[in-house]
């Protein structure tokens, strides 16, 4: 069962804590809590996720100085232009849009050519007691999905993304190359499709986890050349992305979900002599994240790891740095 609400007594002349990196990622107290404009809500965050993409974001992805982190479940705590959500408990989408471009315009807000991103570009982010978000950014959270199991919905949202881009039914060959916190994911979810699945996995934790929901593995060395129609790149290796494209047959398609903090080199020759579709892929749908976990659907809870307090995120980010770790959650009450 989840925790009990457990809204925090807000002051708003109170300072707060948060994970800022400012070069070093370093926990501070003396952080102003924000101030929520019309059409924004002031969250408390109960949890928060370590992803990959936060470590990115310290060795230099997107150039962002601020508070980190962009998983996460809280409470609405100051709602100014619908006080009759103070108390919701909400995830919240990462992508802050403009809501005036060309891109918003069309309705692809995430691609929005003014856009904040939550914890990584031009707005802070979940590592903090506090945060805040535009409404429609905001979902309520099911009853009985758990706080351990909320927190996940943005990465399994990622996850989702995948099956509203590319068509796969029982009879397409997916490999996904990489068992890590969102390879996990993504397996869970593609398993869903009834596919011809199987994942790259290096670790023993990684192929029992695989195991206890009926997920085939495979050690490098055992990939097939040119054996799947589908290969998915979750590693956020080079080594992962060269493996993904040799396991694709001439034709097949190339899904990218990792993010890189520098170049990679790709031979851009070989993808076209061999006619590989390239599908670059983000962000997803939170409401299809959140029946998955409230239908039990997708479990992500024994990816958890360890939880630990917000004053120990520094902490928290090497934990998750370290080689087999699975997901790492920071407790922000």
């Amino acid at each position: 069962m989840h925790k009990q609400a457990q809204t925090k007594a807000l002051r708003p002349s109170k300072a707060m804590s948060g994970l800022v990196l400012d070069g070093n990622p370093a926990v501070r107290s003396d952080l102003p809590v924000p101030v929520p404009r019309t059409g924004d809500a002031l969250v408390s965050v109960r949890q928060a996720g370590v992803c990959g993409s936060d470590m990115a974001v310290v060795r230099g992805y997107a150039g962002f100085r601020g508070i980190l982190g962009h998983e996460f479940v809280g409470d609405v705590v100051v709602c100014p232009s619908e006080p009759s959500l103070v108390g919701l408990r909400v995830v919240g989408e990462i992508n802050i849009a403009c809501g005036h471009c060309d891109a918003c315009r069309r309705g692809c807000r995430k691609h929005c050519e003014r856009r904040q991103v939550l914890g990584m570009r031009g707005h802070d982010g979940a590592f903090a007691e506090y945060l805040t978000l535009p409404l429609e950014n905001l979902h309520p959270v099911p009853a009985g999905v758990s706080d351990e199991a909320a927190v996940f919905t943005e990465p399994l949202a990622a996850a989702l993304q995948i099956t509203r881009q590319v068509h796969i039914g029982p009879e397409t060959r997916v490999l996904v190359v990489g068992a890590g916190r969102l390879g996990q994911l993504i397996a869970q979810v593609l398993r869903l499709t009834g596919c011809n699945l199987a994942v790259v996995a290096r670790r023993a934790r990684q192929r029992t986890l695989l195991a206890n929901v009926g997920i085939p593995w495979l050690a490098e060395d055992d990939v097939p050349a040119a054996g799947f129609d589908l290969a998915v790149e979750a590693s956020g290796a080079p080594g992962g992305l060269a493996l993904a494209r040799r396991a694709l047959r001439a034709g097949g398609t190339l899904v990218l979900k990792s993010t890189y903090a520098g170049e990679v080199s790709v031979d851009l020759a070989g993808l076209v002599v061999d006619e590989i579709s390239v599908v670059g892929s983000r962000c997803g749908p939170f409401p299809a994240a959140l029946r998955l976990l409230a239908q039990g659907l997708v479990d992500p809870t024994p990816l958890i790891d360890t939880c630990l307090p917000l004053a120990r995120a520094e902490a928290a980010l090497r934990r998750a740095a370290e080689p087999g770790v699975l997901k790492v959650l920071l407790d922000c009450t």
